[in-house]
């Protein structure tokens, strides 16, 4: 396994190569004076809704005080990098059906709702566990990329092709769109057509229960159950089976997990790996993909 801090480097010199080429530093330079923001530029993040919900040209648009930003690109993984406390977006209120994600295609990378065959896709497990719809908030951390065409070394699989999924346990139901600050637990993998496909599990960090849970295992101290209801609702709901022979991974492996897959993004974001059909506009600067706030309003504003 690489040390975390060389993989950093690598990273942090990957962004000044291109910054250099195009004559401008990035906003996203990860280096040890700048991994600690909440937000770079003290961005204020709401909503905006287009279409009707329950349809297939429903979005929900991403934007700051300076006009509309990708959650893909634009929002930092870490909303404390010292703490290793990371921005969860949520995609997927606890209790809900709807399968919502965050678009890798669309230009801004907007939620809509996921198809299969041109039908919406929603969750209803009421026969199989007494849970009708998602158990905890189901959502994407930013920054991060699954390659397709990567293998990750612990599993030796190709990546799903999407954000790193999270799933935060806390009490509260947050809402579609918000930003939660979490800090990561564990995760389990799950296979889909023989690429990985991780899960990881987290907590809002204002959780009554989150001081308690430091690791995968004080799940289970605090959460009986839990962990065995969220392995059989994956089973029921995804049909994929699990990785790993179901096994839990700790906080370490998945810090492991969760660095590699911020360091893809990243050579993605620069043009290092293959962009497969991902929406690459952002407003970073010293980005593959960076428009102005002007081109990315009036990119959405068009749709």
């Amino acid at each position: 396994m690489a040390p975390v801090h060389l993989i950093f480097l690598l990273t942090s010199y990957v962004y000044v190569l291109k910054a250099e080429e195009e004559e401008e530093l990035p906003r996203h330079v990860f280096s040890t004076d700048n991994l600690n923001p909440v937000n770079p530029e003290n961005l204020t993040i709401e909503t905006i809704e287009k279409g009707t919900p329950g349809t297939t040209d429903y979005r929900m648009f991403f934007k700051s005080q300076h006009g509309f930003i990708s959650p893909m690109h634009d929002i930092l993984l870490y909303a404390n990098y010292d703490d290793k406390i990371y921005n969860m977006i949520v995609e997927i209120p606890k209790g809900t059906n709807a399968k919502m994600a965050i678009s890798l295609g669309d230009p801004m990378n907007p939620l809509k709702q996921c198809t299969k065959d041109g039908k919406l896709v929603s969750v209803h497990l009421p026969h199989v566990l007494p849970h009708n719809g998602y158990i905890w908030n189901y959502g994407a951390f930013p920054n991060t990329w699954e390659s397709s065409n990567e293998t990750d070394s612990y599993s030796g699989l190709d990546g799903d092709g999407h954000l790193l999924d999270v799933i935060d346990i806390g009490d509260r139901v947050a809402k579609r769109g918000e930003i939660l600050h979490v800090k990561v637990l564990g995760a389990i993998g799950l296979l889909d057509n023989g690429r990985i496909d991780y899960k990881i599990i987290a907590v809002n960090v204002n959780d009554p229960k989150a001081a308690k849970l430091n690791d995968i295992g004080d799940v289970e101290k605090h959460y009986p159950g839990y962990m065995k209801a969220t392995l059989e609702w994956f089973k029921h709901s995804t049909k994929k089976p699990l990785a790993f022979n179901g096994e839990l991974k700790d906080r370490e492996y998945t810090s492991y997990i969760m660095t590699m897959s911020m360091m893809k993004w990243m050579l993605l974001s620069v043009g290092k790996l293959d962009n497969p059909g991902i929406s690459l506009l952002n407003t970073i600067s010293g980005n593959e993909g960076k428009i102005s706030f002007d081109r990315a309003n009036k990119t959405v504003n068009k749709l």
